[in-house]
């Protein structure tokens, strides 16, 4: 399956919607595209899961690497997911304590107005 990647902006945060499957061969289209926003000055992102269909440990590995990268410009990567499948990949994995997982983009959004701002 293939893997859709997608932004808007909302609320001044940018909302970045994925779809399909993140897994070792679709995960560098998310790497991708999260560099690129950073790169464009892009430091508070919310990552809307809503449409994923399979998460594995590569695509894990993105998103920390992407919470990595905003962290080091004062930023933030906030989640949205109520998929159980999903969720429970992070809360095994131990993720939850790391990323803010929220139930809706409104929320996230939201939640991520308290970051600091760039």
């Amino acid at each position: 399956m293939d893997l859709s990647v997608t932004s808007r902006e909302q609320g001044g945060r940018t909302v970045v919607e994925v779809g399909g499957e993140i897994d070792v061969y679709t995960a560098p289209v998310l790497r991708e595209r999260l560099n690129d926003l950073v790169g464009e000055g892009r430091h508070h992102l919310v990552v809307d899961m809503e449409k994923v269909d399979f998460l594995d440990s590569t695509g894990l590995g993105v998103l920390v690497g992407g919470l990595k990268r905003v962290r080091s410009h004062d930023g933030s990567l906030h989640l949205v997911c109520t998929q159980e499948k999903i969720l429970k990949v992070f809360r095994i994995t131990g993720l939850t304590k790391v990323f803010p997982i929220h139930s809706t983009v409104d929320d996230a959004v939201a939640a991520s107005s308290g970051d600091a701002t760039s």
